[in-house]
């Protein structure tokens, strides 16, 4: 709070005047303190309604005694009417004080985003923002998907930037360290797909076609499909994560700032840890739920291991190898796309770190299926 020698009573009084000059001066006097109250501003405004000739606002606060920040609300709100009008606002005649912290916050506006926000928007005004939101998100991905291109070809030239040792590293993470979850997955599904098909082949004393189903089924569709669903909850959020924190931090910004590209020093890396793991995860999983089928078809159905294996041998040739891994390595490929690009969009804050890991795992598994589908109709078209 400033204050002038003699404060006087707490008082707030306003003189209005309009001479020829087209100005309105306001005559501030008394105690300009927050317990005193703060005038109307009604005045003003129909002082500055009833002459149009108005074109600026002078202060005379000679009189004035002690002021705080009730001065300055004042003031404000003069300004404000003043602007809404096209009226210039003069400062001279306000105490120094004043004038440098009027100055202050006009060269800091307010933000727009920032206080109480106003009534939630209708349903379908917030149906239409979300369709615009996903629409503009389609080109931010295909600009994505480009750079990630063009970071494989400068890969291949022998020009990417990124250390051995990182990609070493993923690769670690990626796939010896998720072999437990695979394992328990794989072979609990293994599991299913046997008790179901086994009651009914049973009615028919066909049991021994269980290896048939379980292998195909695990080989060609669900081997493939589990393992990426894992990776998607385990790999696809813990990029987002670890790029999203590296948002918030600003290390993306200070790798541009030493010309090292992100794409190629970050995504690059984690894009091939998944190439090169994704098929052999899915030939492993495919191994532990056929070992999962056997388990049940020896135990239950008095089925001989050798018998198992056998049929397993007759109902498997490599062209189902080769879809199964196909499609893993699809998957691969989009879990480490919607992975990175999640965590490449992550904002400047916790939460946002938070909304991408989520994103990152819902956007993996909608392109996971999506992938299923589509490829497994162009195969059934082609006869492989």
């Amino acid at each position: 709070m400033t204050s002038t020698p003699e404060t006087g009573a707490p008082r707030a009084e306003l003189r209005f005047s309009y001479p020829a000059d087209d100005a309105l001066h306001i005559t501030l006097g008394g105690a300009w303190t927050l317990k005193g109250g703060l005038p109307s501003t009604a005045d003003v405004e129909e002082q500055i309604a009833t002459h149009a000739k108005i074109r600026q606002i002078r202060f005379d606060a000679r009189d004035i005694g002690d002021w705080d920040t009730a001065l300055l609300t004042f003031l404000t709100r003069i300004i404000k009417q003043g602007k809404e009008h096209g009226i210039a606002v003069v400062h001279d005649g306000l105490p120094e004080g004043v004038h440098k912290l009027l100055d202050l916050a006009a060269a800091v506006p307010p933000k727009e985003d920032t206080g109480r926000h106003g009534e939630q928007p209708a349903f379908l005004t917030r149906v239409g923002e979300f369709a615009i939101t996903k629409w503009r998100a389609g080109p931010e991905m295909l600009q994505f998907v480009g750079e990630v291109i063009l970071s494989f070809g400068r890969l291949l030239r022998g020009r990417a930037q990124f250390r051995r040792s990182d990609l070493v590293l993923i690769v670690e993470d990626v796939g010896p360290q998720s072999l437990p979850i695979v394992s328990l997955i794989s072979f609990l599904f293994g599991l299913i797909v046997a008790y179901m098909g086994a009651v009914q082949l049973a009615q028919f004393g066909a049991q021994i076609f269980i290896a048939d189903l379980v292998s195909i089924g695990m080989v060609r569709e669900m081997g493939a499909l589990m393992t990426g669903i894992i990776m998607a909850g385990r790999t696809g959020a813990s990029f987002a994560a670890q790029l999203g924190t590296m948002q918030v931090n600003e290390e993306i910004d200070a790798l541009r700032t030493l010309s090292i590209p992100p794409m190629d020093f970050l995504v690059l890396p984690r894009m091939l840890a998944l190439i090169l793991i994704m098929p052999l995860l899915t030939l492993y999983s495919d191994i532990v739920g056929i070992l999962a089928g056997m388990f049940v078809a020896v135990t239950t159905f008095d089925i001989g291991a050798f018998e198992y294996y056998h049929q397993t041998v007759r109902a498997l040739d490599l062209r189902h190898i080769a879809v199964g891994i196909s499609k893993g390595t699809v998957y691969g490929i989009l879990i480490a796309i919607a992975g990175c690009l999640r965590g490449m969009q992550c904002g400047r804050s916790a939460s946002a770190v938070g909304e991408a890991t989520t994103s990152a795992v819902v956007t993996s598994i909608l392109f996971i299926v999506i992938a299923a589908s589509l490829m497994t109709i162009i195969y059934q078209h082609l006869g492989i």
